[in-house]
């Protein structure tokens, strides 16, 4: 049990530090660049971001340390985790090309191949454990939602 927990503190504190990091680009841009833009009618306002993707990043760290808690030497482990690390990749890249790059063409493009990814990360962490996979469902439901915010301020500007 402490193993499996510390691999959850582990893989939460992993995923809390890629937001951060990933943030660093969000607010270069947030007060300048970003209150330019036409933006869809149904945009959240600025200040849900923060604790959403805190939460998001919390709930995939405990979803991905339960997984990795199973047994990094088993092949169904290896491949969920390294689905999970390649969507996690795509999910900083989204920040750098939206508010670093400034550029939500490519960033639209960055978050349909996350998309597609989460979904292959949540068939692999039901092979593993389903309860991994479930904790995804709320990540992958804003991340379709932030696709369609995404879609809508390209397709504005």
């Amino acid at each position: 049990m402490k193993k499996r927990l510390t691999r959850i503190g582990i893989a939460v504190l992993v995923c809390l530090v890629i937001g951060f990091l990933s943030s660093i680009a969000t607010q270069s841009s947030i007060d300048t660049w970003y209150i330019t833009l036409k933006k869809p009618s149904f945009t959240p306002p600025n200040w849900i971001f923060a604790p959403v993707w805190t939460l998001l990043y919390t709930m995939m760290g405990i979803a991905a340390g339960i997984v990795w808690s199973k047994g990094f030497y088993h092949k169904w482990v290896k491949v969920a985790l390294y689905h999970f690390g390649f969507q996690l990749l795509l999910n900083a890249a989204w920040s750098i090309f939206f508010f670093g790059l400034q550029n939500p063409l490519i960033a639209l493009l960055d978050i349909i191949a996350l998309f597609i990814l989460l979904l292959f990360t949540i068939k692999w962490f039901k092979v593993v454990n389903a309860t991994a996979a479930y904790l995804l469902i709320p990540y992958i439901a804003w991340v379709a939602f932030a696709t369609a915010l995404n879609f809508g301020i390209w397709q504005l500007n």
